[in-house]
């Protein structure tokens, strides 16, 4: 049974996402160089499959996910899926129109300049989803200036719906404590390697009636191929993890359950999770995945899998 194209709703708005979305950064040449056909391929695909949630940012590709997606999907479909992207970052340019340097930025003024830029590379007027991204070492801005003029966007119609697009905990349970986010999008701390975020965010947000998107489920690489050299938060995994990931994949063979199928479907397990975000730079990635989110996996394996 396809449960990858299953419809849910972001809490507290009228937007619903698909159960697995696309993520964009390889189409925007994350790690390696995508072709504009093969990226366009995958959204025509993605589409195709009923998949109708699609995340981006100017950080991937330096704007060229944003305007890849926009092409891909034109005036049209983009009318009946949901799209999200972020700010947080600018995109700066020289004299000659060329791009310089990236630079963080959570104004109020930031957050219109990167709206207005995002808005014009999407082709779009407006957004459904604006996630402030990667704020770490800008708390307070993020928090004081960033999202209260997030805020008067939503009640403007530029946004349907704020969330924060972040890789650790502690600062997605500040938002959701001190803020109105509809959405926390959580990557690498809901996996099965790394379930820290089931300890106090995802029941946080499952309390205050707040959406949980995850992303990174294959932390980054390990759990796509746990070998000696794999990447974990996109840094060199440690032994031990390695070791770890393997013994889960030799687990699961015991039910005939790929790792990557695991890795995918698990944080939907959780009533909190809402989505999960994957990318793929081929049609190839992307049927890829979605073949391993719609694996039947019994409750017997997902228990010893508990257990293990």
């Amino acid at each position: 049974m396809n449960k990858h194209h299953e419809l849910r709703k972001i809490a507290r708005t009228d937007l619903s996402v698909t159960a697995l979305g696309l993520g964009t950064a390889p189409l925007g040449g994350l790690y390696t160089a995508v072709e504009e056909s093969a990226a366009l391929a995958v959204i025509d695909e993605a589409i195709a499959q009923g998949i109708k949630y699609f995340d981006t940012a100017p950080l991937y590709g330096n704007g060229l996910a944003e305007s890849r997606l926009g092409k891909g999907l034109g005036t049209a479909r983009a009318k009946v899926v949901t799209i999200s992207t972020k700010v947080g970052r600018l995109l700066i340019k020289d004299g000659q129109g060329n791009l310089s340097q990236t630079t963080f930025d959570y104004t109020a003024q930031g957050m219109r300049q990167a709206m207005a830029e995002s808005l014009d590379r999407l082709q779009l007027p407006k957004v459904d989803i604006a996630y402030i991204h990667d704020p770490d070492d800008f708390p307070d801005q993020a928090i004081k200036q960033a999202y209260p003029e997030l805020a008067k966007m939503r009640d403007e119609g530029i946004v349907s719906a704020i969330g924060v697009g972040i890789n650790q905990n502690e600062l997605a349970i500040r938002f959701v404590k001190e803020t109105d986010l509809n959405v926390v999008l959580i990557a690498g701390r809901y996996t099965l390697l790394d379930q820290s975020a089931d300890t106090e965010l995802l029941p946080l947000a499952k309390k205050k009636n707040v959406s949980i998107v995850i992303g990174g489920v294959f932390n980054s690489g390990i759990l796509a191929n746990p070998v000696v050299g794999a990447t974990y938060n996109y840094a060199e995994a440690p032994i031990e993890l390695i070791e770890r990931a393997v013994a889960i994949r030799e687990m699961l063979k015991e039910w005939n359950i790929p790792l990557t199928a695991a890795a995918i479907q698990f944080p939907m397990r959780h009533a909190a999770v809402t989505s999960v975000l994957t990318g793929a730079r081929s049609v190839s990635e992307l049927t890829a995945n979605i073949r391993d989110f719609n694996v039947e996996i019994p409750e017997e394996c997902w228990k010893a899998l508990a257990n293990f």
